[in-house]
């Protein structure tokens, strides 16, 4: 039976509603500075906590509820005769509900405070008082989510109190909210850079998704607590609700546009490139980067790093696409993409932002900075060297391959992608296969070293002119010779990319 309910709540969302219920229910209410003149000023009978303490607030409100009458009245257990003379010794009363929200941490990160006014922010006695009651659930029910306010007043309603099920839920809640809490502020406190002792990630779930990446699994979305990314704030202008792969390959597809100043479009399948080019406009981007494969942009994901007009948006109204995503959309190029009502249009708010990267194996996590270096030192190690124009295309190259899985091998000409092969056990597989489809690609650029000279002399049967390799393989002069031998440039630029 709930008697007394502690109220303290930053988000003020329907705390009168539930507090009148309370009253109503002949429970006392007892609440904390601005929480108790709310209260107050909505006529809802109620007392300070400082009448309880007999101590007021101190440290400007960092010390409120940090005193034996609160916490003793939260963590006696009432079965535990002990517990209850030792408080009735001390004059403490019971404490049945705690209702606390916390200081909006992950919100005002990532606001333009400084260091100094964001650590005003951090939470003690909130979650210090929730992580009290959650631990004693069978005697107090805590409530920390506004959702939870109609339920908890269903169930008092119906039966007097709250079910013991539902206490060890919002118990569970209370832990689940701290541990991210807390891993919000460590983050904040230990910064990007670092590598912690312990790994502790902050995330909200933003959504259920229908499945995962097949329909017999099971699968949500969730997004940063704290800083922002592309892929968390976007606007979704129409089409079906986001599916699990739709978002791994947005991901994918706008970070690879991205990449560029000048317009760029990258059309992607299977969460790796299948067309990329750039141009002077960026219709003339997409038509390019569709060229380069137009079977396997069917049902695909096209990213564009400008904003896209009428004319380029009916060409993309030609042929099935899952998903558009671009920084901005004129009118009219909405109104033709929305014409087709099952069509995903994204409009991207902002660039990539990650600076590490997270894979999950069994039973462990790997963590690593994110691929955000393109190349070393350039050397030219061939006695032929690539013209200004080739080493441009060259590098163009070198911004997609980061982005195919290994082994990668892209085949370029003028600033755009015609032939692109990877995620093959072997480098001469993918570079057959870029070659082939590629037709009149004339520069090659390849994620890693070659381990031996028979890409170079695949590159040589179809007339490549020059490549762009890392180096750095105990073979690389048997490769230089043969492009040496066949009048091919090619460069080294240190710098593995490696996609798994």
């Amino acid at each position: 039976m709930i008697k007394r309910a502690l109220i303290s709540v930053f988000n003020k969302d329907k705390v009168l509603e539930l507090s009148n219920f309370l009253v109503k229910n002949n429970v006392e209410i007892i609440s904390t500075g601005g929480t108790f003149k709310y209260l107050k000023e909505n006529n809802i009978p109620v007392t300070e906590v400082s009448e309880i303490t007999n101590f007021p607030e101190m440290l400007d409100g960092r010390v409120k509820t940090l005193h034996p009458k609160i916490h003793g009245g939260i963590l006696a257990i009432r079965d535990n005769c002990e517990h209850m003379k030792s408080i009735e010794e001390k004059g403490i009363q019971t404490i049945d509900m705690v209702v606390v929200n916390l200081y909006p941490f992950f919100d005002k990160v990532q606001e333009d405070l400084t260091f100094e006014e964001k650590v005003e922010f951090i939470d003690i006695g909130g979650p210090t008082m929730i992580r009290a009651a959650a631990k004693n659930f069978h005697d107090v029910v805590v409530v920390t989510d506004v959702k939870d306010y109609d339920e908890i007043m269903k169930q008092i309603d119906k039966t007097g109190d709250v079910s013991l099920e539902k206490k060890r839920e919002l118990a569970g809640k209370v832990f689940n909210l701290t541990a991210a809490y807390d891993a919000a502020v460590s983050s904040f406190l230990l910064g990007d850079e670092v590598y912690p002792e312990y790994l502790n990630m902050s995330y909200k779930k933003a959504m259920d998704l229908r499945y995962g990446e097949n329909p017999h699994q099971s699968a949500a979305y969730y997004v940063a607590t704290t800083g922002n990314g592309a892929i968390k704030d976007f606007e979704q202008l129409n089409g079906k609700e986001l599916s699990y792969n739709n978002i791994k390959d947005m991901d994918i597809a706008w970070k690879v546009a991205c990449e560029f100043e000048e317009p760029m479009c990258c059309a992607l399948k299977h969460n790796t490139p299948c067309g990329a080019a750039i141009a002077d406009n960026i219709y003339d981007a997409y038509m390019r980067a569709y060229e380069c494969d137009p079977v396997s942009i069917f049902g695909g994901i096209v990213a564009l790093n400008k904003t896209v007009d009428k004319k380029t948006a009916e060409e993309l109204s030609k042929i099935f696409l899952e998903i558009v995503i671009a920084p901005d959309f004129e009118e009219a190029a909405l109104s033709v993409l929305k014409a087709k009502k099952n069509l995903r249009v994204i409009k991207a708010l902002n660039k990539p932002q990650d600076k590490k990267e997270y894979a999950k194996v069994d039973g462990g996590i790997l963590v690593q900075s994110s691929d955000d270096k393109l190349n070393d030192e350039l050397k030219f190690v061939t006695e032929k060297k690539p013209t200004e124009e080739e080493l441009k295309n060259l590098l163009f190259g070198m911004k997609i391959v980061k982005y195919v899985k290994s082994n990668a091998i892209v085949v370029v000409k003028d600033g755009a992608a015609t032939g692109i092969g990877g995620g093959q056990v072997n480098r001469i597989w993918p570079t057959i296969d870029a070659i082939d489809r590629a037709k009149d690609g004339t520069l090659l650029a390849s994620d890693a070293f070659f381990p031996f000279s028979d890409i170079v002399e695949e590159a040589a049967k179809n007339n490549i002119k020059a490549i762009i390799q890392p180096g750095g393989s105990i073979r690389d002069q048997e490769s230089i010779d043969a492009c040496n031998k066949h009048g091919i440039a090619m460069v080294f630029t240190g710098i593995r990319h490696f996609k798994h």
